[in-house]
């Protein structure tokens, strides 16, 4: 059992208000074929919770109605989701730019075998986690043989056609610090990155998001089980930039979870703080069809530092 996390009761965060929705993004379940240190999901090989058909229809039919412009999937691995592939040809059908949150080692399990296939047919853009560019530190953090399995991986996208220049395919990486510290400047890091890579084993990729790890769920309770919390949330706290504030990605992206309830941001999902919309305690996708949520208020707590500390973080990188 994960540890209460104490940041949660009151907060200074600076009030927060919605934009236009551009994004959808889902957690398809908290299934996944890893146990990742740094996950904010918690998810793992024995999580049971996943995406039904009827939730699944619900969310297919919201996508066709919507004025969105982004399916951003997620999980644990929203792959291992019996109607992965169904959501993601209904998104494409209507001409959304998808998303696909990967952690690579799915390419090599047994029944996705033709994964990287699909997503490059169905030109599916890809966000991948590789929180480092040596085996050492990922094995660490994600489980041992992760980095070889990762490597192959990226291989296999490279030469399906993702990662190249003007080659139409995007393939992103991730990278998470290691422990209770911020990210590293994005631009040197990726820089970084792409040597190593090109170098070592011939791989190239578009872009590199750095994220900052969420004091939440099991990387919140490992804070907490090492005396680290309180430091960690200092660090965000006086770290903080109202620069930052404008492009925090709640501003335009509502999160979805594997029942179809919403929250303003995945974050807010592992919390159970649920979107505030039309007075309802708790809101499912089918209820905001047609719904205007431009200029609602978005729950905010402490842990929403980890978004606008130094040079930021979302779903989409450095903010700065």
């Amino acid at each position: 059992m994960l540890a209460t996390l104490p940041h949660l009761e009151q907060t200074r965060f600076p009030a927060l208000r919605r934009k236009m929705l551009e994004t959808l993004q889902v957690n398809l379940g908290y299934l996944c074929n890893q146990q990742c240190l740094h996950c904010h999901v918690n998810a793992g090989p024995r999580r049971k919770e996943i995406m039904n058909r009827e939730t699944a229809d619900q969310l297919i039919e919201f996508i066709h109605a919507a004025d969105i412009h982004t399916l951003d999937l997620t999980g644990g691995a929203p792959e291992m989701n019996p109607h992965f592939r169904d959501i993601v040809r209904a998104a494409r059908a209507r001409g959304l730019r998808v998303i696909d949150r990967c952690n690579l080692t799915i390419l090599e399990e047994p029944g996705h075998e033709d994964l990287g296939e699909f997503l490059a047919a169905q030109r599916v853009e890809i966000t991948a986690s590789l929180p480092c560019y040596l085996e050492d530190n990922v094995d660490r953090q994600r489980g041992k043989g992760v980095f070889g399995n990762s490597i192959r991986a990226l291989q296999k996208l490279n030469a399906l056609g993702y990662g190249k220049e003007n080659g139409g395919l995007i393939l992103n990486l991730v990278y998470n610090p290691q422990g209770p510290s911020l990210p590293p400047a994005q631009g040197p890091l990726q820089a970084a990155y792409k040597e190593h890579l090109k170098e070592n084993f011939g791989i190239v990729f578009n872009q590199l998001f750095t994220l900052a790890n969420m004091p939440i769920q099991r990387f919140g309770s490992t804070l907490l089980s090492k005396g680290q919390f309180e430091d960690y949330m200092n660090l965000l706290r006086g770290a903080h930039q109202d620069g930052n504030l404008d492009a925090v990605m709640c501003r335009s992206l509502i999160s979805v979870d594997w029942r179809g309830y919403v929250y303003d941001c995945d974050f807010n999902q592992m919390l159970d703080l649920p979107l505030r919309a039309d007075g309802r305690p708790r809101s499912h996708i089918k209820d905001l069809l047609g719904a205007d949520l431009s200029g609602k208020p978005i729950v905010v707590k402490d842990h929403c530092y980890g978004c606008t500390a130094g040079q930021g973080s979302s779903c989409g990188g450095a903010l700065a």
